[in-house]
C-alpha cells in the first residue's frame, strides 16, 4: 500500500509508461528506417545488375563482330584468336593490378556508406 502511494505520488507508472513508449517507438523507427535502407540498396544493385548485364552484352556483340571482321580477312580462326588474345591482355592486366582495384573499390564504398547520413 505505502509503495503504491509512493509510486503515484513520483507518477513512476506513467514514467516508466512513457519511457517504455518511447523506446517502441523508437524501434519501430529504426526498423522502418533499416527497411528504406534495404530496399534503397537493392533498387540500386538490381539497376547496376541490368546495366551491366547490357554492357555485357553489348561487348560480347562486339566482340564477334570484330572476330568476324578479321576472320574474313586472316581466317576464321586467326580473327577470334586475336580476340581472345585480347581479352587475355585485358584480363592480366587487371589481375595485376586487383590490389589496387580492390583498394579503390573499398574506398569509394567507404565514402558511399559514410555520406548516406
Amino acid at each position: 500500500m505505502l509503495k503504491d502511494t509512493l509510486s503515484k505520488f513520483f507518477k513512476v507508472d506513467s514514467l516508466l509508461g512513457n519511457l517504455t513508449g518511447y523506446v517502441e517507438t523508437r524501434v519501430e523507427l529504426l526498423k522502418i528506417e533499416v527497411k528504406e535502407d534495404v530496399a534503397k540498396g537493392l533498387a540500386q544493385a538490381v539497376t547496376y545488375l541490368f546495366i551491366a548485364f547490357v554492357v555485357a552484352l553489348f561487348i560480347t556483340f562486339l566482340s564477334i563482330a570484330l572476330a568476324i571482321l578479321i576472320g574474313q580477312r586472316l581466317g576464321n580462326i586467326a580473327g577470334f584468336s586475336i580476340v581472345s588474345l585480347i581479352y587475355l591482355i585485358v584480363g592480366v592486366i587487371l589481375w595485376a593490378r586487383r590490389e589496387k582495384l580492390i583498394a579503390l573499390m573499398e574506398q569509394k564504398l567507404s565514402l558511399l556508406l559514410k555520406k548516406k547520413k
